[in-house]
């Protein structure tokens, strides 16, 4: 198992978020889903001013294996995109937490955060799948 940092909130479907400071959200999937999907070979990002809901399918992540809707951690107006991925999606797997990031949302409500999965209930999570 990959070491999960201690400043991301998780979503059961294995979304990962990370708080910037200034109201807005990074977000990426886990080192466990991208572990889980293999060699990833095709990522659809959301535009640059879309708005996403908590818990709707905003993104989609495919690899050899299967296609994978990413499901938006918090609401709001997205406001980055890692558009290195069209050329690379592997660098998702090579560096889930870090070059592989997702897209950055500008929370509507930060609050949602909270209701996320802290690293150690993370962990207890994948634990669990790996039974």
């Amino acid at each position: 198992m990959s070491e999960i940092p201690g400043d991301l909130r998780f979503m059961k479907s294995h979304e990962w978020a990370r708080i910037e400071g200034d109201g807005k959200v990074t977000i990426g999937i886990s080192d466990h889903a991208q572990g889980l999907l293999g060699d990833l070979v095709y990522v659809e990002l959301p535009q640059v001013g879309d708005s996403v809901e908590a818990g709707n399918a905003c993104a989609v992540v495919e690899s050899v294996k299967a296609a994978s809707d990413v499901y938006a951690p918090v609401s709001g107006t997205v406001t980055a995109v890692n558009t290195a991925l069209a050329d690379k999606p592997e660098t998702i797997n090579e560096d889930a937490y870090g070059e592989g990031w997702l897209f950055v949302v500008e929370a509507s409500d930060p609050d949602q955060f909270n209701d996320l999965l802290g690293p150690d209930d993370y962990a207890d999570l994948i634990e669990e799948d790996d039974l």
